[in-house]
């Protein structure tokens, strides 16, 4: 079966270039409609009702979050279309959003549409757009953060997290309740997403530095799980500052 989808972008050449490419390397891909703001954009999704919409982060007139917000009856799988923003990007990443960069790369493209694809396959029940939105109104140490696992996936707060360690090509996120989460992303993905309270101590651990209990200067931070971390000195001076 074919994936209903629809395009929103305000630049014409840009909704081309994807409807091109969109229909010489994605064929499972069908595009209903295209819009180029977000008064064309609401009445379509509500008119075609979409399993897919390719989205443009900004927009004049309102941006892609605008876009959701309007049309979160309905339920549907979003591809973010965006030009480098970390602001985006980080509240992309935490609720496991599919996005490619501007210009688009085909081999990015064909990637996101495959995952959107098995998604629908599977019947995922992953409410990424909702997720998105709550996380939009929250400050970063509140939100929500979607965890990839070898089973499915976790969705967990960030604020309960009290420690992050690499383990090969995974990391293990240490929960407040105890638990910990073996999870599909190096370590460094989390260094680029989690801001502070979240500190980087060691090439294999992150911290919730409200979660340090004491700091001894061997070169040691206990935490309240009485978990002993090593901070090394290449990353000493950021620790230190957040309690200076």
């Amino acid at each position: 079966m074919k994936i209903k989808a629809i395009i929103v972008d305000d630049e014409l050449i840009a909704r081309e270039v994807l409807r091109n490419y969109i229909t010489k390397y994605c064929p499972q891909v069908e595009i209903l409609g295209e819009a180029e703001n977000i008064k064309q954009a609401v009445p379509l999704i509500a008119e075609k009702q979409p399993q897919l919409v390719f989205l443009d982060v900004e927009m004049p007139f309102g941006n892609a979050f605008d876009v959701l917000e309007a049309t979160k009856e309905f339920s549907y799988e979003t591809i973010f279309i965006t030009a480098f923003s970390q602001y985006s990007l980080q509240a992309l990443n935490k609720s496991a959003s599919y996005y490619i960069l501007k210009p688009i790369d085909i081999q990015e493209l064909i990637v996101a549409v495959n995952k959107v694809a098995e998604n629908i396959e599977n019947k995922d029940e992953l409410n990424r757009n909702k997720i998105l939105l709550e996380n939009l109104k929250l400050k970063p140490e509140k939100q929500q953060l979607i965890l990839p696992t070898l089973q499915g996936f976790d969705v967990v707060k960030t604020e309960d997290i009290v420690r992050l360690q690499a383990d090969g090509n995974f990391t293990q996120v240490y929960l407040t309740d105890g638990s910990k989460k073996m999870v599909c992303r190096f370590l460094k993905h989390f260094d680029d997403l989690l801001e502070n309270p979240f500190v980087r101590v060691h090439r294999s651990h992150i911290i919730n530095t409200n979660f340090v209990k004491s700091y001894h200067k061997s070169g040691t931070a206990t935490l309240s799980d009485t978990t002993e971390i090593e901070v090394s000195g290449s990353f000493k001076d950021n620790f230190l500052k957040v309690f200076s």
